[in-house]
C-alpha cells in the first residue's frame, strides 16, 4: 500500500471485485477486525461474497463493463457506505492506474501498488521494455500490442510454436491463450481479445514465445 493516505487508520474496506477473491478479502478484513463492503452486478446479487460482507451495494448492470469496471460506480458505493479504503482484488480495475489515482484523490486508502507502479508494470508491454532496459532475461515477444492475427502468424513463423497470446493489461491468467498450431491462431486471438475486454475493459494483446 503506497499512498499519501496510508497513515490513516482503516475501519471499513470496500472490495471492488467479486467471487473467490472477494470472499478472501472479506474474510481477511474480518480477521483484522475491519468491516467489509461488497459491490455487485445484478447476476451476483445472491452470490456468497455478497452475503458474507457486512454491507453490500448494487452497482447495476448485467456485465462487468456495466458494473465492476465502472470507476464512478465503485467510488459512489464507497461514499455511500462510508468505507475508508478500497481493495481491488485481482483482475477488473486492479491494474488500472486511473482507478488507483481516483481512489486516492477521493481521500480513500488504496490497498495496492502506487498508480505509477501500475502504469509501469500493469501494462505488460511496458513491463517488457523495462525488463529489456534492465537487461533482464526474457523470452522473445512483440515490442508492441499486435494489430491482427497476421502479425501473430509472422511472429510464430520467426520464433516458432507454441506461443502465448496475452492481454496487455491483464492478470490472473485471464485473456491468455496458448497457440500450438498456426491454424488456431486467428480464433485464439479473437478469444483472447474478447476475454480481455470483458475482464479488463481493454482488448490489446501481445505475443510471447511459450515455454
Amino acid at each position: 500500500m503506497t499512498t499519501s493516505t496510508s497513515h490513516k487508520k482503516i475501519s471499513k474496506v470496500l472490495v471492488a471485485n467479486r467471487g473467490e477473491i472477494a470472499v478472501r478479502v472479506i474474510r481477511a478484513a474480518a480477521d483484522a477486525g475491519l468491516a467489509s463492503v461488497a459491490v455487485y452486478a445484478e447476476p451476483d446479487a445472491d452470490a456468497p461474497f455478497v452475503r458474507l460482507a457486512d454491507e453490500a451495494f448494487a452497482l447495476g448492470g448485467q456485465t462487468s463493463a456495466e458494473s465492476y469496471l465502472v470507476i464512478d460506480k465503485i467510488l459512489d458505493a464507497a461514499a455511500k457506505s462510508g468505507a475508508d479504503a478500497i481493495h481491488p482484488g485481482y483482475g477488473f480495475l486492479s491494474e488500472n492506474a486511473e482507478f488507483a489515482q481516483a481512489v486516492i484523490d477521493a481521500g480513500l486508502i488504496w490497498i495496492g501498488p502506487s498508480p505509477q507502479s501500475i502504469r509501469d508494470l500493469g501494462d505488460k508491454v511496458t513491463a517488457r521494455h523495462i525488463a529489456a532496459r534492465a537487461k533482464a532475461p526474457s523470452v522473445p515477444g512483440t515490442s508492441e500490442p499486435v494489430k491482427d492475427a497476421d502479425e501473430i502468424l509472422a511472429f510464430a513463423d520467426e520464433h516458432g510454436l507454441p506461443i502465448a497470446i496475452k492481454a496487455a493489461f491483464g492478470g490472473g491468467g485471464r485473456g491468455m491463450k496458448v497457440a500450438r498450431t498456426r491454424e488456431e491462431i486467428p480464433e485464439l486471438f479473437d478469444s483472447a481479445t474478447r476475454e480481455a475486454v470483458a475482464a479488463f475493459g481493454r482488448g490489446e494483446c501481445f505475443v510471447e514465445r511459450y515455454l
